[in-house]
């Protein structure tokens, strides 16, 4: 099955707008992992500092032991003091592992240990010196030195890690804003894009509905138009049929009269019976015509072309019409082309040529020549008719093939008005063309056009004859 351009353009936009619409879950999906990644590390960032404060806690429990067992020696403030010691390890085990991850923080939290077990040593050797003599331990002794500047580069370890580990996390949030951002802004370009698909793919499908509209609704007339062209070629085939026998009763009776009194009464009578017969006549033909017309319309015109022997066919037709014109008029066949056969349909052509002479005949003066030319070529026909009539003016020609259309200056001449619009009908069976040539007291001018097929074994030349 093939598609059209419409077809392919809402496939085309539904899959982009669907790829779109993934992405962006994907883009959505990647920045909750981000979000909760985030709140990961400040939480873990605020566990950290959390045990770097419980560190500072512990030791400063610690001092606060060692001190209060160095003045009142009992066993109560030893027992606390190593209980903050042994906490304090806890806890730094507890950080380690927090920040096993950070090869800088390893670094700052190894100085760290090294520093409380340096802490916890001199601890040790004051409290002993201390027992030994209280008076020893002075503020320039050695050892009051030594743990003065323990607790200031251990207070010094403690503010390099939060810095690191505030940093770390401020670099950390930066990155991560800047990636949810960008993928924040991708995420709304998408959506925008994929609504606007959505947009285009929904305009061409209700165009693409607005017209398979229109179409059914011009099927439904189309068909509307067929119903109603065949119900009134069934009218005007029964009125046809009902009317045709009273016209040749009519007709009959009137040549009968004609003939049993053209020797017993003068022409003169006679001419009442002329004109019965001349309207009978008339009648008849005009329901003819209608009833092909209405076929034409229809689509039931009758089509059964074959060869014809073009020159013999334009004599007998020129003979037809100077019998029934009473020589009152001069025919002349001109033949221009070196086609002998013609792939026609020899009644609808018959009908054709002979509407286009008899209006020749019917609107130029008596006397008059009218010019036959047959141009037969290798893939066209040609017939040429042209007289020296009163002419067809430029606003009759927009309608000349309509039926019941006439000019202005052919009232005062008895006609139907149908001959035009059914040499129009027949020639469209033949896919052919015609054309008018005339204006008003100049004569007229109609040149037919009939496509033939490239070549046939009765298809010859007058030159191949000869």
């Amino acid at each position: 099955m093939k598609w059209n351009l419409e077809q392919k353009l809402i496939v085309g936009g539904l899959c982009a707008a669907l790829l779109l619409m993934g992405i962006i879950s994907w883009i959505s999906y990647q920045n909750a992992i981000q979000l909760i990644k985030s709140t990961e590390r400040i939480k873990k960032t605020y566990t950290t500092l959390e045990y770097l404060a419980e560190v500072q806690a512990t030791l400063n429990e610690a001092e606060a032991g060692r001190r209060g067992y160095l003045l009142f020696g009992t066993q109560v403030e030893l027992e606390r003091y190593n209980f903050a010691i042994a906490r304090a390890f806890e806890i730094l085990n507890a950080l380690e592992q927090s920040l096993e991850s950070r090869t800088s923080q390893k670094e700052h939290l190894q100085q760290l240990r090294s520093l409380i077990e340096e802490r916890q040593k001199l601890y040790l050797k004051s409290n002993i010196l201390f027992h030994l003599n209280p008076n020893e331990l002075s503020p320039n002794h050695p050892m009051v030195i030594a743990t003065s500047k323990n607790r200031t580069a251990l207070q010094q370890v403690f503010v390099a890690i939060q810095s690191e580990e505030q940093s770390s996390l401020k670099i950390w949030i930066e990155h991560s804003n800047n990636d949810m951002q960008y993928r924040m802004a991708i995420e709304n370009v998408g959506t925008m894009l994929s609504f606007t698909i959505f947009l285009i793919v929904y305009i061409v499908f209700y165009q693409q509905l607005l017209r398979r509209q229109k179409a059914e609704r011009m099927q439904r007339k189309i068909l509307q138009e067929k119903e109603l062209s065949e119900l009134k070629l069934e009218f005007l085939a029964l009125v046809s049929h009902e009317f045709r026998t009273p016209l040749s009763v009519i007709l009959g009776s009137a040549q009968l009269l004609k003939d049993n009194l053209e020797n017993r009464v003068e022409q003169l009578q006679l001419r009442s019976l002329t004109r019965i017969e001349s309207s009978a006549k008339s009648m008849k033909h005009m329901l003819a015509d209608v009833l092909t017309i209405a076929r034409a319309d229809a689509g039931k015109l009758e089509y059964n072309p074959s060869w014809v022997e073009l020159q013999s066919f334009c004599l007998n037709l020129v003979e037809d019409m100077q019998l029934s014109d009473r020589f009152q008029h001069t025919i002349k066949l001109i033949d221009l082309g070196n086609r002998t056969h013609g792939w026609l349909d020899e009644v609808s052509i018959y009908s054709v040529l002979s509407n286009l002479l008899s209006n020749a005949i019917k609107y130029s003066p008596i006397g008059s020549n009218i010019d036959f030319v047959l141009n037969g070529q290798v893939d066209m026909i040609t017939f040429q008719i042209k007289d020296e009539g009163m002419g067809i003016s430029s606003e009759t020609q927009t309608i000349l093939f309509e039926p019941f259309s006439r000019g202005a200056n052919a009232r005062g001449i008895v006609g139907t008005g149908l001959g035009l619009a059914l040499v129009k009908r027949c020639l469209d069976l033949h896919q052919g063309k015609i054309m008018v040539d005339s204006h008003t007291g100049a004569g007229t001018t109609f040149t037919i056009h009939i496509p033939q097929p490239q070549s046939s074994p009765s298809q010859l030349s007058r030159d191949t004859i000869e």
